[in-house]
C-alpha cells in the first residue's frame, strides 16, 4: 500500500497523452523517482523493427559519454602474453586456465567478460555456464575482440550493449537519479544517435517510434524526439 501510495502521488506530476521536451522529461523523471536510494534512470525505446526477422535485429554498443553511475568488474581472458595489457586497462580480473577454474566452480565475480578471437576456442567448455547469465563474450556485443586496451577502457568508462527484445523494445540504463540534468540529457542523445546509427536494413522509414524515460522505481515519462 505505500508502494502505490508514492507511486499515485508521484504520477499526478506528469500527463501520459503528453509528450515532453527532453529537458522536461529528465526533470519530471528525477522528480518521479521516490526510492530512498539512488535508482537508475532507465530508457525504453519503441522501434519499428521486428526482432523476428534477420534483417531487422539490432545489437551494438554504445559508449555514453557520463556513463552510468554504476561500477562495472570486468574480466579479461587472454593469453599469457597479454595479461599485462589487459591489467593496465583496467581489468579486475585477468586469466586464462585459472580463469576457467573459476567460472567452472561456478566463482563468477565479474559483470563483464573480455576476450580475444584467438582464445575462443578455449572459452568455449565454459559456454553453458555463461549464455544464461549474458556473460558469454560476443563479436556483436564487443567483448570479443583484438583491441584489448580499448574495449577494457570503454567498458569501465561507460559502455553498454544495447539489444531489442522480443517486442522490439531497447532497454538501457542511462545514468543515475543523481546525475545532472545535462548528463541525463546527453546519455539519452547518444543511445538514441547510436540506435539510428545502426538502423537495421530490414527497417524500413525511421527506427524509432517512441522514447520514454522511467526512475527504478516510478512513472514513466514520453520524450519527445522531434
Amino acid at each position: 500500500m505505500k508502494h502505490w501510495k508514492k507511486y499515485n502521488s508521484v504520477k499526478e506530476l506528469i500527463d501520459n497523452t503528453k509528450k515532453y521536451s527532453l529537458q522536461e522529461a529528465v526533470e519530471l523523471v528525477k522528480k518521479a523517482s521516490y526510492t530512498k536510494f539512488d535508482g537508475t534512470v532507465e530508457a525504453h525505446i519503441q522501434t519499428n523493427a521486428n526482432p523476428k526477422y534477420n534483417d531487422q535485429n539490432l545489437r551494438w554498443t554504445v559508449v555514453l559519454p557520463h556513463g552510468t553511475g554504476k561500477t562495472v568488474k570486468v574480466a579479461a581472458f587472454v593469453s599469457d602474453d597479454k595479461i599485462e595489457e589487459a591489467k593496465a586497462a583496467g581489468a579486475d580480473i585477468v586469466g586464462n586456465v585459472e580463469l576457467i577454474q573459476e567460472i567452472e566452480k561456478g566463482n563468477i565475480n565479474f559483470d563483464v567478460l573480455v576476450t580475444t578471437p584467438e582464445m575462443m576456442r578455449d572459452l568455449a567448455k565454459v559456454a553453458r555456464i555463461l549464455w544464461p547469465k549474458g556473460l558469454m563474450p560476443s563479436p556483436k556485443a564487443g567483448t570479443v575482440t583484438p583491441k584489448l586496451t580499448d574495449t577494457i577502457s570503454e567498458i569501465k568508462k561507460g559502455r553498454v550493449e544495447f539489444k531489442l527484445d522480443k517486442g522490439g523494445v531497447v532497454h538501457v540504463g542511462i545514468g543515475k537519479v543523481s546525475f545532472d540534468n545535462e548528463k541525463l540529457e546527453e546519455n539519452l542523445k547518444a543511445l538514441i544517435d547510436a540506435l539510428n546509427s545502426n538502423k537495421p536494413a530490414g527497417v524500413k522509414g525511421k527506427l524509432i517510434k517512441k522514447v520514454n524515460i522511467a526512475p527504478t522505481m516510478g512513472p514513466s515519462v514520453q520524450v519527445d524526439i522531434n
